[in-house]
């Protein structure tokens, strides 16, 4: 690229297939600090690069989160997600990011329930590194593992929303991806197993044992997945719902511990 203009950076972004190129343009020239900079986030973000690990972050509820090369990059439509779980738990006063990622699910539930004990977990340890960065100003602790296997065992049965944004693509259909996905962001993050649901089902199987009398998990899934999501939540022991919105394409399973129900161990 030979000029940094506004209307060269819109033009070298359309015809590398960027929908919003003039949004993008936007960014990219606000973040640039010299025309040298400008040049090298255009080429990234042209040879494919996620704009966010461009930018080093992504707008979620408000929040600027950031991402680290590697990491998921967190989803628009998974605010839903966050919107479902305070409206079914807006008195919470424990909170548990499963799967965090860069923990932009946890730091927009701390952003909005004020003073919440926040912890949050990822298998991948780039994700943990991440995701403390962008939790420490709440006070979140990050620790790295495979699910509740990470979690400190005193959180048993205390949990007042476990958010759980588990890998749901099928594997046979992680190849179908975006290319931004595909070579981007790690596998772990996006391979739910042959029908997509293999972590979901772990995480609602556990799930009863931390949640406090009346607390929450929820966690997003494909449309064709929900059905056996919803019945994987209810074999768990939770009483189970499912929550679509009309304005956005996303479908949260919501799973609540029963108040009368005394998980065994």
């Amino acid at each position: 690229m030979t000029t940094v203009s506004p209307s060269s950076v819109v033009a070298a972004l359309r015809a590398a297939g960027c929908v919003f190129a003039e949004d993008e343009a936007e960014l990219l020239l606000a973040a640039a600090r010299t025309p040298e900079e400008l040049t090298a986030l255009v080429d990234r973000r042209v040879a494919g690069t996620p704009l966010e690990h461009v930018l080093g972050w992504a707008e979620f509820r408000g929040l600027r989160v950031t991402v680290e090369p590697g990491v998921f990059v967190p989803r628009r439509r998974t605010e839903f997600l966050v919107e479902q779980a305070l409206a079914q738990a807006p008195d919470a006063t424990v909170v548990v990011d499963l799967c965090c990622g860069s923990g932009a699910v946890g730091a927009a539930l701390a952003a909005a329930l004020d003073g919440v004990e926040l912890h949050a977990a990822d298998i991948d340890p780039a994700a943990a590194r991440c995701a403390r960065r962008n939790l420490a100003a709440a006070g979140g602790r990050v620790h790295t593992g495979d699910l509740f296997e990470a979690l400190p065992g005193d959180l048993r049965g205390r949990v007042g929303i476990l958010a759980a944004n588990v890998p749901y693509v099928p594997s046979g259909e992680v190849p179908l991806l975006p290319s931004e996905a595909r070579e981007h962001e790690p596998l772990v993050a996006l391979d739910g197993g042959a029908d997509g649901l293999d972590v979901l089902r772990r995480v609602a199987a556990g799930a009863r044992h931390w949640l406090a009398p009346g607390g929450c998990l929820l966690v997003e899934t494909g449309e064709r997945q929900a059905p056996a999501a919803v019945a994987a939540f209810t074999r768990g022991g939770l009483t189970t719902r499912l929550a679509v919105p009309e304005e956005r394409y996303a479908h949260v399973v919501i799973g609540v511990r029963p108040w009368s129900a005394t998980p065994t161990s």
